[in-house]
Formats: structure tokens, sequence, C-alpha cells
């Protein structure tokens, strides 16, 4: 029996944040999640969404011009069946991306999967949420994310990144939008010489979110 997801939506956009930024993507935005983040802009992912067979997945994401598929959530990874969709993904050619919390355990996912993990602040409401042997399951393309509220979060990943020194292809500082002004985050990082890249969502400059 052929498996399936809970998809809350599928489009075609361009990609957002990471190094990815900038690219037209498809997005396959699977329904559910684990946390409740204070700040969370989709939350109309965290309903039980609909079910839809990978074959159709896959016919749906073909009508799209790109070959760079971004498979963000929700958490993706709540669904188990999530493996299928990935190797569907790769025998089909295309560049898989994953944005995920990294709250649940990645070991299963192929290396040829860039992952993009958003470990959560304490501003979030879910801070404690990253599983920390996830840091093992890391390959040097994949990066992390830090979604940042305050200076209080902007200390945090800092204290983070000293403590477990993770050598990935970019780590991203990310202000909150209309909570914390770009311009504020610069200016601590460039005090400190953060080890970390500022990253503004594109998608919502641009108001193609």
């Amino acid at each position: 029996m052929e498996k399936h997801l809970n998809i809350s939506e599928i489009f075609y956009s361009l990609q957002g944040e990471s190094t990815y930024s900038g690219y037209p993507c498809i997005f396959i935005r699977l329904a559910e999640c684990n946390l409740r983040c204070s700040y969370c802009d989709t939350q109309y992912a965290f309903g039980s969404g609909r079910s839809l067979a990978i074959s159709s997945i896959m016919d749906k994401i073909a009508t799209y011009p790109a070959k760079l598929v971004e498979i963000t959530g929700g958490e993706p990874m709540y669904q188990e069946d999530v493996s299928f969709l990935f190797s569907a993904l790769h025998d089909a050619c295309y560049e898989v991306l994953l944005e995920t919390n990294g709250s649940l355990y990645l070991g299963d996912v192929p290396d040829f999967v860039h992952k993009i993990v958003d470990v959560k602040t304490p501003g979030s409401g879910m801070g404690g949420s990253f599983m920390k042997w996830n840091l093992k399951c890391l390959n040097p393309h994949d990066e992390l994310k830090f979604v940042i509220t305050d200076y209080n979060d902007y200390q945090f990943a800092l204290e983070f990144i000293k403590e477990h020194k993770p050598e990935l292809k970019a780590i991203h500082f990310s202000p909150v939008q209309s909570v914390l002004s770009p311009l504020d985050l610069a200016a601590w990082m460039l005090e400190d010489a953060a080890p970390a890249k500022l990253s503004l969502q594109l998608h919502k400059q641009l108001n193609m979110c």
C-alpha cells in the first residue's frame, strides 16, 4: 500500500531563509507540529491537513519548473513516513532541503538531504526542546538557525555555539519580524564578531509569504 503524508500546502516561491535564500524553490509543508512557538507564523499547519499519496505529491511538484524542494512544516519529522518522500525526491533528481526544529531524532535523515535545523531560543517559549544528540547527525553541508527575539536569545545562541562548536555550512541569526530590529541584532553581532550570519526573511520582505 502506497505511503501517504498529511499535507498543509504545496507551493512555489523564492526560498527566503538559509544559504539557499533567493533561489526558486518548491515548498512541501507537512501538517502537524510537536511545538508551539510564541512567534510561529504558520499556525495553520498545526491541524491534520489532507492526506496525499507520495505519488500525488510528486505529480504536483512536477508542475513547477524548479528542481530545489524544501520539506517544511509544521514539523516534518513528526510524520514517520517522510523518509519515503526523501527517497522519491532524490530518485527524481531534486535537491532536497529539510527545515526542522531539531526536537526529534535526525539520525535517519539521508545524507543527501540538506538539513536546516532551528535551535529554539528561550524567547520562543520552547527553549530546551532541541535534541542535542542531533548535533552528531549533522553533516558539513547542513545549517543551524537561531530565531532571535531579544538580547537574551542572542546570548543564548552565542553560548550554544561556544559550547558545541558546530562545523557546518552556515549558522544563521534571524530576528523575529516586528519584535526585534535587524539593526539592533546587527550591532550586537558586530560588537562580538559573532560566528554567525545575519539572515532576514526574504520572502517577507518581498511580501511573498
